[in-house]
């Protein structure tokens, strides 16, 4: 579980509800379950009449790429692959086999099995930058659910608070009660936007992040099959594979990491 997500999330709840409550505020006052009602089953609906079923059926992994812990682990992956590289270049790429059979990572065991197999180079780019294509669209499906959420969202708390007007005009003979029946209406366009920006536009824009970051590590491990196919010389992989770390290791702390991997 990534605790990030979820302690972003609560924190924008938190700051929204005590900054209300230390405003005099009721949190009574906030909870209104037929604005509830009009502003989550509508965002729900427009989001299901917006997308095919196959699509909708993937948002469990959507969730799941979002408060998951990373899957990525590029140096991992380095380390793999150097090592790999090394037993190629003493015992041929036909000693990979069993190792490759075995290899948790699916893009990385299948580019290596047809390294194995005697894929012709071009060809097996062609293959894996196909692959990674097709996994960047279907990244790029899991946030557009949520970006489509946060954008219905607001629009319904529009549609729930001119409901709630609507209600309240038409029982104006009560004058008294005017003032608090406004204020209900207005909650319809409160749990709108910050549905939207603190839960639905949050969590697509983490989800981009996941993604960015599972591509960029198969852009890595296809540079490192192809190498590792060209026979180069391990130590040339191990330094080509580590610059698709330097932007990371700059946002880190501005440094980036020498031939040996350290950061200097």
């Amino acid at each position: 579980m990534d605790i990030t997500t979820l302690l972003g999330i609560a924190l924008g709840l938190a700051a929204l509800v005590g900054g209300f409550l230390l405003d005099d505020g009721h949190i009574s006052g906030l909870l209104v379950y037929t604005a509830a009602i009009i502003v989550f089953g509508g965002t729900f609906g427009a989001v299901i009449v917006s997308f095919p079923k196959s699509q909708l059926k993937q948002i469990p992994k959507a969730l799941g790429l979002a408060f998951r812990e990373s899957k990525a682990d590029p140096n991992g992956c380095i380390a793999e692959l150097v090592d790999m590289a090394v037993v190629a270049r003493r015992e041929g790429v036909l000693a990979l086999e069993e190792r490759v059979q075995q290899h948790p990572n699916p893009f990385l065991r299948d580019g290596l099995q047809m390294v194995v197999d005697g894929t012709d180079p071009e060809l097996l780019r062609s293959m894996l930058e196909v692959e990674i294509e097709a996994k960047e669209k279907i990244y790029a499906g899991y946030a557009k659910l949520f970006e489509s959420a946060g954008g219905y969202a607001p629009t319904m708390g529009i549609i729930g608070t001119v409901m709630g007007l609507i209600h309240v005009l038409s029982n104006i003979s009560d004058p008294e009660s005017l003032a608090g029946a406004i204020a209900v209406a207005f909650t319809a366009t409160l749990y709108g936007v910050a549905s939207a920006n603190i839960v639905y536009l949050p969590i697509a824009s983490k989800i981009k992040a996941r993604g960015e970051e599972l591509i960029a590590e198969m852009d890595m491990i296809l540079e490192g099959i192809l190498s590792l196919q060209a026979g180069e010389n391990p130590k040339l992989i191990e330094k080509k594979l580590k610059s698709f770390l330097q932007v990371e290791a700059r946002a880190d702390g501005g440094k980036d990491a020498d031939d040996d991997g350290e950061k200097t």
